[in-house]
């Protein structure tokens, strides 16, 4: 039989990997078919799809190459074919050969190119960067889900628009695929990110400083921890602030953000908790320093430990992925009467329920049931038994509350991620709006409530009719005296 391919292909690496191209070939195809018919997918599915197997052919071309070089130089030896290739289109064999050849030629890389694109769309994706490194990734994902940036893809915050950037985190990723493959991640996983994108050039793509302006109202309700979870509930007039300088001044709590200030700051942990110096430069090149009173710094310390320029991110700093205290899941639970408001004490057993360290999410589950059920078994046994539904729902919506904000197995919670956009839980704006960072003439950065906040309304209403909006003073729902005017919130609010 007459060979139909140069006699240097005609070796066993090279039969073994057309062999294996072609059954590669067949299952991307198949596999491609697949995906595009199927609106769901297995995690894994893309990965296998446009990237293990693409790279897997790839290798058996390889494997081709490697044979037929290795044969050619076998047959030189030989001297049973000649050095030098030559091509005769009017030897019809030679002809169909290099027609073949640019056909398949052109046909892989139409393939190629549209594989590398489906792969660029696949690593790009929530799935990949979520589901795929499933144990480490469950935390971020989950509270991801039922986040403000939900609909928002994870790459348009961790890498954003450019080449660059998408180079350097893919080289970042071999990294963690090395972290994971050999175990070698950090449980919980640091923050913040040394290498994250400046969020003016990702955050600020949608959300701009400059045209923030006037004011946002919140409004919070809180329970108390007796027997009829009293209800104290407060409304905010939030000073968004902001404003182009070109149009008029600048205010508000989004003139941190180099909008008519440069500011910088030196922070003694690595999770930027402990600001030690701040420093301001107004557009017209003023400068003021806040030293800490508690640890003054020298100038060669301030000259050569390292400053951060305030960011986004260094307030905002869980946008998308956070985990909320018990006290505040508790208190938006029974707000939106997911947890019956009537039953006694619930505000406090079910912060206690969710309080533990447990070793893992199946013992936590249980013991929160168990608690809970104990709990009105011994003190309230008739109500149980009455109204068990009531009890069990509450008990569901606590469990659920613990799925969604503690994963023992990486050691994350709201302890390991404090929130810097407040200061009831931790101390948030309080790291910087204290006493103790002063200048060189006395001034202080404020510590004023008004200068972010008016109060419009605070007391036991659920939902306020009159709100005053000349503002009024803080009266906290315990009687402490003037405690809460010398103690920062976070100092009693722990969060349990």
């Amino acid at each position: 039989m007459a060979k139909k391919f140069p006699d240097t292909f005609y070796n066993p690496l090279s039969i073994i990997g057309t062999v294996l191209s072609i059954i590669l070939f067949i299952s991307i195809i198949f596999l491609v078919l697949i995906g595009i018919l199927v609106p769901e997918t297995p995690v894994y599915f893309g990965i296998i799809t446009y990237i293990v197997l693409p790279i897997l052919l790839i290798l058996s071309l390889l494997l081709i190459i490697i044979g037929i070089l290795r044969e050619r130089k076998r047959l030189l030896k030989g001297g049973e074919i000649k050095h030098f290739i030559s091509i005769d289109f009017d030897n019809p064999k030679h002809r169909r050969g290099a027609i073949t050849f640019v056909i398949v030629t052109v046909v892989f890389m139409l393939l190629s190119a549209f594989g590398s694109y489906q792969a660029f769309q696949y690593s790009e994706s929530v799935e990949f960067c979520g589901k795929l490194c499933h144990e480490v990734m469950e935390p971020e994902y989950t509270a991801y889900q039922t986040s403000p940036h939900a609909r928002v893809r994870c790459a348009e915050c961790h890498i954003g628009e450019g080449a660059d950037w998408f180079v350097k985190s893919k080289l970042s990723g071999a990294y963690q695929v090395y972290s994971v493959l050999f175990n070698k991640y950090s449980r919980p996983i640091p923050t913040p990110i040394k290498n994250l994108r400046p969020a003016q050039e990702t955050c600020e793509r949608c959300h701009w400083p400059q045209y923030f302006f006037s004011e946002k109202k919140v409004q919070k309700t809180y329970y108390k921890k007796d027997e009829k979870n009293t209800p104290w509930t407060i409304s905010l007039l939030m000073k968004i602030g902001g404003g182009s300088p070109e149009l008029g001044p600048t205010a508000g709590i989004h003139w941190h953000m180099n909008i008519n200030q440069y500011i910088e700051y030196i922070a003694k942990d690595k999770m930027r908790q402990e600001i030690i110096y701040v420093k301001t430069t107004d557009r017209s090149g003023n400068i003021t320093e806040y030293i800490s009173q508690d640890e003054p710094l020298t100038r060669e310390q301030i000259d050569s430990l390292q400053k951060f320029k305030v960011d986004c991110i260094d307030c905002h700093n869980r946008p998308s992925h956070i985990y909320y205290p018990p006290t505040s899941s508790i208190d938006l639970a029974i707000y939106l009467r997911r947890i019956d408001p009537t039953l006694p004490y619930i505000k406090k057993i079910a912060v206690e329920a969710l309080s533990y360290n447990y070793s893992s999410k199946e013992k936590a589950l249980d013991s929160i049931r168990y608690i809970i059920q104990n709990f009105y078994g011994n003190e309230y046994k008739e109500l149980l038994t009455s109204e068990f539904e009531r009890v069990n729902n509450a008990v569901l919506e606590v469990q659920k509350l613990y799925s969604r904000n503690f994963f023992p197995n990486m050691n994350v919670s709201w302890r390991a991620y404090p929130i810097n956009s407040s200061h009831l839980n931790n101390s948030g704006c309080f790291r910087c709006h204290n006493d103790k960072l002063v200048s060189p003439f006395g001034q202080k950065i404020t510590k004023n409530c008004n200068s972010c906040h008016t109060i419009l309304y605070q007391g036991p209403e659920l939902n306020p009719k009159t709100l005053t909006t000349t503002g009024l003073d803080f009266i906290h729902p315990e009687d402490i005296g003037e405690e809460w005017k010398t103690t920062n919130c976070n100092e009693c609010h722990t969060g349990l």
